[in-house]
């Protein structure tokens, strides 16, 4: 992959990690609100729930910026964006619940480019690589 293409790849990933690191400390600074929220939708364990999301949201996030096992990240936050959208945004009578319907799925659309291809040469991921690649040459 070349220099601008990893540039690009790594600006993608702090991009769309960035809603779920803020979505998560929102939702660390008012759990009772969010705990309320995931109730009213009808989910069940709102507790666990909670918990659940804010591990994804900022973990995964982090996890995201740094390029650390980053598909196997993406696709978990993708799977996580499709539930998020399944369990909150399934009144498509409601336009406004349509369009975070189909938000969600369009950041799925965006984790899953990072699942086909990658975090790029700005990762853990492929710092890691390297190492091993050279180890392997050094045997």
């Amino acid at each position: 992959m070349n220099r601008e293409l990893s540039k690009t790849a790594a600006a993608g990933r702090l991009l769309i990690a960035l809603l779920f690191l803020l979505s998560g400390f929102a939702k660390m600074a008012d759990p009772a609100s969010t705990i309320g929220y995931i109730a009213s939708a009808g989910l069940p364990l709102p507790y666990v729930s909670y918990s659940g999301a804010v591990v994804v949201e900022i973990v995964g996030g982090i996890l995201l910026v740094l390029g650390y096992r980053t598909r196997v990240v993406a696709l978990v936050i993708a799977a996580y964006s499709i539930a998020a959208a399944i369990g909150f945004h399934r009144d498509f009578a409601d336009q406004n619940q349509m369009i975070h319907f189909l938000k969600n799925v369009a950041i799925v659309g965006g984790l899953l480019q990072i699942v086909s291809f990658g975090a790029g040469a700005f990762s853990l991921d492929a710092r890691r690589a390297q190492t091993r690649s050279g180890s392997a040459r050094q045997a």
